[in-house]
């Protein structure tokens, strides 16, 4: 099992490969990075997931990768980690909000529907960036 992650910080959206097909699933909302990654390390065990997509955006972003791979570091996870690039994962799950008024669009964001979008986004370019290879 494939899930992905992207990790910002007030919230970790998640989605997993479940037969073939993307799925999102709820967000973990961050009080604190070990609240954060115990809640990740649990889904991971529970999921019984074996890679671990993780967003990461480009160098110029120096803080923001620093902060995800301290973050990664404390995640309880034996399997692979993957990182793949999510410059404009974010920009691209508002995109797949647009149907929505801005009352609920502003709902999804702070609920976290939007980071699991764009954690679809950082999965779906896992999969062809990676598997197609194989």
């Amino acid at each position: 099992m494939i899930l992905a992650c992207d990790v910002g910080l007030k919230r970790i959206g998640i989605a997993m490969l479940l037969n073939g097909v993307i799925l999102p699933l709820e967000a973990i909302l961050r009080h604190n990075r070990n609240q954060a990654s115990r809640d990740l390390s649990d889904l991971l065990r529970e999921k019984n997931i074996q890679v671990l997509v993780v967003g990461k955006p480009s160098e110029n972003y120096v803080d923001t990768n620093i902060r995800i791979e301290h973050f990664i570091k404390l995640v309880d996870f034996k399997g692979e980690i993957v990182f793949i690039n999510e410059d404009s994962s974010s920009i691209e799950a508002c995109e797949n909000l647009e149907h929505l008024g801005r009352k609920n669009k502003r709902l999804a964001i702070k609920d976290g529907r939007l980071d699991s979008l764009s954690a679809c986004g950082i999965l779906e370019r896992y999969c062809q960036q990676v598997l197609k290879k194989g």
